[in-house]
């Protein structure tokens, strides 16, 4: 049994080798294989990220119309404001005038009943 345990150099050596070879096949890479479906995939994938622009740019001229419809809105409630000041100013003006018209023809009245008071 002694005679089995004992090996020569030799032996040590060619044991040493295959060992190594062994570790160095484990450790190669492995040859790549094209995947049979990688240019469907391709398209699958472009066909989202086409999906994913139209989508952000149909959001983005949704924002944008809604901002020009904001601003639009924004720009008729101003010059409602200014016509209504605008209005007002006419009707205080309209006002003025005529208790100036009507000042001015009661003083004529009053004028005119004083010369016939007088003759």
């Amino acid at each position: 049994m002694q005679a089995k345990l004992k090996t020569g150099f030799v032996d040590r050596l060619s044991q040493s080798a295959a060992a190594k070879q062994a570790l160095i096949q484990k450790m190669r890479r492995i040859e790549a294989r094209t995947d049979p479906d990688f240019e469907r995939r391709e398209e699958l994938r472009a066909a989202e990220v086409e999906a994913i622009r139209q989508k952000r740019a149909e959001e983005k001229a949704a924002a944008r119309a809604a901002a020009a419809q904001a601003a639009f809105e924004a720009e008729q409630a101003r010059m409602a404001a200014e016509d209504a000041v605008l209005q007002e100013k006419r009707a205080q003006r309209k006002e003025r005038k005529a208790l100036s018209a009507a000042e001015a023809k009661a003083k004529r009245d009053a004028k005119y009943a004083a010369r016939k008071a007088r003759q």
